[in-house]
């Protein structure tokens, strides 16, 4: 399986972290699709952000977006991850899926609350099945920071099974301009995870703009474990 990352797909690429995400990748000179399930919408976000930074974005459905693209990155609501991923499965075998979601259940978005399988990312490798190499980043940035040209006081802990996978998507953290670390087993997701709610508690509790989290220590050249 390969871990090309020539076009990358952005599916909830209208949303705020989907955008922020493709903007930083794009402006990396990565080739982005942005999928939605409007590919109205798609195209309007698509042509925005090409006429900002001056490039060509392509966009699609969900559907299309995924099957053009080496990598795809879900950038959807947990309430949506579950049929997303159901929609794009035929397109993503032997791809790298990149998830991103945070199983948040308004109201009580400041408690715990990860779902039967341990965590999101989890969820998502049971719906994708064993030929997709599922893994999960970006839990704890704050979008409307990612969005800007700012630099992003944050690290991106990167989790999955497949250590070459992990490593494709530790690179895509670092064009985003952010530094992505190897953060273990995809299992080990659940703990990022766990943590946005608590920075969503933080925030309010502290009035913090956006609370975010930096591995302190001097690390050595990162190696997939």
């Amino acid at each position: 399986m390969t871990t090309d990352t020539r076009n990358i797909a952005v599916i909830g690429g209208t949303g705020q972290l989907g955008a922020a995400i493709a903007r930083r990748l794009a402006k990396a000179g990565k080739s982005i699709i942005i999928g939605s399930r409007d590919p109205v919408k798609a195209e309007a976000a698509a042509r925005q952000l090409g006429a900002e930074l001056g490039c060509e974005v392509a966009f699609g459905g969900n559907v299309a977006a995924a099957d053009a693209a080496e990598v795809v990155i879900l950038t959807v609501p947990f309430a949506s991850q579950r049929t997303t991923l159901e929609d794009i499965r035929a397109s993503v075998a032997g791809k790298i899926v990149v998830d991103t979601t945070v199983p948040l259940m308004p109201p009580k978005v400041m408690r715990v609350q990860l779902p039967p399988e341990g965590s999101a990312a989890q969820r998502a490798q049971d719906i994708l099945g064993e030929t997709v190499r599922v893994v999960s980043a970006f839990h704890n940035v704050a979008a409307h920071k990612l969005i800007t040209d700012a630099l992003v006081d944050c690290d991106v802990l990167v989790f999955g099974d497949d250590k070459s996978a992990r490593e494709a998507v530790v690179s895509l953290v670092d064009a985003c301009g952010l530094r992505g670390l190897h953060g273990g087993v995809l299992a080990n997701s659940a703990a990022a995870e766990a943590l946005t709610s608590v920075l969503i508690f933080l925030n309010k509790n502290y009035s913090v703009d956006g609370a975010g989290v930096r591995i302190t220590g001097q690390l050595s050249v990162p190696v997939a474990r």
